[in-house]
């Protein structure tokens, strides 16, 4: 059983308060894009993972587990307690998300797995687990899992994981730019917490901005360049101050919107047409502020068997 799942962008990353249990409640607008990992699950006497770059992808692997440190052990796990089988299960991860870029590429992997497991050890006549109870032990996993599932535009609240789609037009077509090595994301939240207490004052409740919301529905890609926000981009780039050249640079060869992707370190441009991002990749690379650029559009379906 093979699955295919999407990359995620944040459109609107707000990040709330610290609260006592160490979270920060978010408002997060997902939205699914064209770079995919496949996941397959085979029959087996155990749980195993095997890691590979997907073809013609350059995604570094080496720092991705395969033990139970990879989300998609667990997600097997999940499925088969649930089911109340053995997790006898070989999954094959190829990779063309980058890994660590705050891409949530772990997370779509723990999806895939989900899918692909739910799919090879249910009843299909009479299966137990619907989409309901996949998003359920998704969001039991990690916050951007549930969106992995669900893909296309969505915000998410609570720690991400409560999804509401949201109405999106057209397609808007991207390049990303991957950094060499990766961002901690407890760290990024850490240094964000850093910098707002140096700074002082009370740290607002996010909610979702309502200029980018209508400049979805509106399918307006320059309305949605303007309104990208992304709350962690101060840590980001206080932690990595690299990255800040990389997105000057995207601006200045005319991207008309431009942000760290989720806790980074991928910085993320949109484009206005795909040719413009075929162009604009073309002159990152040549630039030299990237270890890769990637062009890609959405939205696109979350996980999907294949």
């Amino acid at each position: 059983m093979s699955v295919r799942v999407p990359a995620k962008v944040n459109l609107q990353l707000g990040v709330g308060p610290l609260r006592d249990d160490g979270y920060h409640d978010l408002v997060n607008v997902f939205h699914a894009v064209s770079l995919f990992d496949e996941v397959t699950a085979e029959p087996a006497d155990a749980l195993r993972i095997a890691v590979e770059a997907a073809p013609g992808s350059r995604v570094a692997i080496d720092g991705v587990p395969t033990d139970d440190g990879n989300l998609a052990a667990r997600a097997a796990r999940l499925v088969a307690e649930r089911l109340g089988v053995r997790p006898g299960v070989a999954l094959r991860i190829r990779k063309a998300i980058p890994v660590a870029g705050g891409m949530a590429g772990g997370s779509a992997d723990a999806a895939a797995a989900l899918l692909a497991c739910a799919r090879l050890w249910d009843d299909p006549a009479a299966p137990v687990l619907a989409q309901s109870d996949l998003l359920e032990l998704g969001a039991a996993l990690g916050s951007d899992v549930p969106f992995a599932l669900l893909g296309g535009t969505a915000v998410g609240t609570g720690r991400g994981e409560r999804l509401a789609p949201a109405a999106a037009r057209g397609t808007f077509h991207w390049v990303f730019a991957t950094a060499d090595g990766g961002l901690s994301t407890p760290a990024v939240y850490a240094e964000c917490d850093r910098l707002r207490a140096e700074r002082g004052g009370d740290v607002p409740w996010p909610e979702a901005s309502a200029e980018l919301m209508a400049a979805l529905a509106a399918g307006d890609a320059k309305a949605l360049g303007a309104a990208l926000t992304n709350d962690l981009q101060p840590a980001a780039l206080a932690l990595r101050p690299s990255l800040r050249a990389a997105l000057d640079a995207g601006r200045a060869l005319g991207a008309i919107g431009a942000l760290v992707s989720g806790s980074g370190p991928t910085c993320a441009f949109l484009a206005e047409t795909a040719e413009h991002a075929a162009d604009l990749a073309g002159a990152l690379d040549r630039a030299g502020v990237a270890a890769q650029t990637l062009a890609a559009y959405g939205p696109v379906p979350g996980a999907t068997v294949i």
